[in-house]
This record gives C-alpha cells, structure tokens and sequence, in this order.
C-alpha cells in the first residue's frame, strides 16, 4: 500500500512533455542568479595573470553550485509529476532557497559565505528526504536517499569553508563541490547498495529537453539584458553604437547555430533512445558548458560596449573569444550527442578563432568582437550551405540507443 502512494507521485506515461508554469516561474530565481555570475566575471575585466585565473575560478565554483540545484530540479520534474503539491512544493522551496544563493552570490565567498551554504545545503539535503518521505515505501526512494547521504558527507566541507578561516574557504569549498559532481557522475554509490544506473533511469526524455532548451534561452536573454543595460547606461558614440549593434548579432548567431537542426532535435532525441536518461546525462554536461559559454560572451560584450576602441587587454579575450570558442566545442558534443558525427563547419570557426587569437591581443576590443562574429557567421553559413537542398535528418543519437525498451534499474 505504501508503494501504490508513492507510485502517485511518478510522472505517467500520459504526462505533458512541456514545462509548467511552476517551471517557468522557478526559473526566474535564475536569471537573477545568472545576472549576479555575469557581474562577477564582468568585474574580472582589468584583472591579468593569476588575479585572473583565481577569479574566474571563484566565480566558476558558485555556479556551478547553481547549475547542480537547477539541473538537479529539471530532473526531479522529468521523474515525477509536476502537478503533485508535493513536487510542486519542492520546487517552490528550491526557487527560494536559489534566490537566497542569487542575492548572497556576489560575496558569497566574503562575508555572506554562511547564508549561501545554508540556501545551498537546504536544498541537497532537505529536499531528496522530502521526496524520499512522499514515495512511501516505493522502490524508487533509494535515489533520493542516494543524494541526501552524499550531500551529507559533503556538507562538512560547505560549513568548514563557511564558518572558517577565509583563505581556506576556496579550497575547502573546491573539494565539496567536486564531491558532488563526482557523486552525481558516479551515481551515488554506498556501501552494500552499489551506484544507482542513472541511465536507465525513467523519465520524460522529451520534458528534459525542454528544459535544458529554456536554459539556453535564459543564458542568451541574459546576453540581450547586458547588451542594453551597458549600451543605455553609456555615453552615447558610433563606436559604442557599432559595438552593440555586432554584439546583438553574435547573440543572434548563437542562438541560430544551437537550435538549427541539432538543438531542435533534441527533444526528438531524447523521446526516442531506448535509455533517454543515459543521453539527458550526457546532455546536461554539455548545456552546463553552453550556458557558461555564452555567460562569458555576455561579459565580452560589457566590456566592449564600454570601450570598443580602448587599449587592446589580452586578458579580455578570455571573455570576447573565449566564450564563443567554449560555445563551439560544447555544439560539436551536442551535435555529436544527437547525430553521432561532428559537422565541418564547427571545426572551421573553431579554427578560425584560433588562428586569429594571437592577434587579437593586440588589437582593439571591437576588431575582437567583430572576429568572433565573422567567425559564427561562417559557422552558420556554411552550416546552410551543406544542408541546402537535403532531406531533413533525423536524431540517430549513439548514446542511449535507438528504440525505447521502458528498462529502469531503479524503477
């Protein structure tokens, strides 16, 4: 009987694929906290050397953070029903406690430290025991134990570094939040138990596509915001104007490149591999890779609206090229992921980014900018040119399987 109660909380197979308007509101707490991650790699914009590099490292540790309550939250909903008050509380209580982690993030790893770990540990521990305690007796409950024991084990760590001395705070930090995603990777492993099969997990393959897809669009809203906060709030010149003008279409760009066929398949391919989790895991590793890329874009766009024609800044390319470049690899496993082959055209701009770095450096930010965009311009042209006239492909994803056979190891 506890089994049959807890079954009600499982996504039927009748389920919408679609996100629901719960989703979509929760995902409000993280465009404030993906704003925040962006102001903080924008303060990055005079640093050089190992000043660089420490805090780009510090700003990648806290989102990451976010990124594992969010994709952990995309796959809570694509596991269960939605429409459950008691998802739908959870999800409530995670879009609080995120909001908590946005507002906290810009000093996050200074005085605020406590509050973000407490929004943070919030989530990770409390949250899988909740949903443990509403499958009842249900077989499906060892996942968010799995998850609740291991936050556990790495909540010492989030506490030591909070409570601690300030300059251990990073490193101790860095080993809890490598604790996590090791754990996710290896799938939660405990004595007796094993790991958990997180690919032959049951979900709404189509649903977890559509998530990761708002993400994307969230990350390049994000990008839009930055281009008319910085272009509205400084004085007004042709090269500012020529500076936002190409940022917009580099914005525009990507955008195009991700959904032209690959991205648009991929909610096709995930509803029919016969182990759609196998693929959403792999899927995720690459939108966090995507959403990251095009943070950093958005950075090089702040920089350059603010000064197209300044003193050229080598360290500004890790943000104007940088980013497009991250955004070209994580395509290419995209792509890879859903076709099982990797398009020339990825490769080139890839290449041309590369060949035209050394000079950058040298160059004024614009020339920077106006490369980036060249180059994904050619992506995108290239990309038509070879698909003109060719009957549509579809998903014929390596990862995952072809056919769905319903197997789930963890039920």
């Amino acid at each position: 009987m506890a089994a049959g109660r807890g079954a009600r909380l499982l996504r039927p197979p009748t389920s919408s694929g679609r996100a629901t308007f719960l989703e979509l509101f929760f995902d409000l707490a993280f465009v404030v906290a993906l704003t925040r991650v962006s102001q903080r790699f924008a303060g990055l914009g005079d640093d050089t050397g190992w000043t660089l590099v420490l805090g780009f490292g510090r700003t990648l540790l806290l989102f990451l953070a976010l990124w594992l309550i969010w994709s952990h939250t995309a796959w809570i909903t694509s596991r269960y029903e939605p429409e459950q008050p008691v998802i739908q509380a959870v999800v409530v209580g995670t879009m609080f406690a995120g909001l908590i982690m946005a507002v906290t993030l810009p000093r996050a790893l200074e005085e605020r430290a406590l509050p973000f770990t407490a929004a943070y540990l919030m989530v990770m521990v409390v949250r899988p025991l909740v949903v443990a305690a509403a499958l009842h007796g249900h077989p499906r409950r060892m996942v968010p134990i799995r998850l609740a024991v291991w936050a556990l084990a790495s909540a010492p760590l989030w506490l030591a570094g909070a409570l601690g001395p300030d300059d251990l705070r990073l490193p101790l930090w860095v080993a809890a939040i490598a604790v996590d995603y090791v754990a996710w990777a290896l799938g939660w492993p405990l004595p007796w138990l094993g790991a958990s099969n997180v690919g032959r997990w049951r979900i709404a393959g189509r649903h977890l596509a559509d998530r990761y897809q708002q993400m994307f669009l969230i990350a390049l809203g994000e990008s839009i915001l930055v281009i008319g906060v910085v272009f509205s709030g400084a004085d007004y010149s042709v090269g500012r104007a020529a500076a936002f003008a190409v940022a917009f279409a580099t914005s525009a760009l990507l955008w195009r490149i991700y959904f032209y066929c690959t991205g648009l398949l991929l909610n096709d391919a995930l509803g029919r591999v016969a182990m759609p989790a196998r693929l959403g895991a792999a899927s995720e590793r690459t939108h966090l890779l995507i959403v990251l890329s095009v943070l950093s874009t958005a950075v090089g766009y702040e920089l350059v609206i603010d000064q197209p024609f300044g003193q050229p800044r080598p360290s500004w390319l890790l943000f104007v090229v940088g980013g497009p470049m991250l955004f070209l690899v994580a395509r290419v496993r995209l792509e890879y992921e859903i076709f099982g082959r990797v398009s020339r055209s990825h490769l080139i701009g890839l290449a041309a980014l590369l060949l035209f770095t050394p000079a950058l450096a040298h160059w004024a930010p614009m020339a920077g900018l106006s490369v980036v965009a060249g180059a994904l311009a050619l992506v995108a042209l290239l990309d038509a040119f070879w698909k003109w006239g060719r009957p549509t492909e579809g998903p014929a994803s390596p990862i995952g399987g072809r056919t769905s056979d319903g197997g789930d190891s963890e039920a």
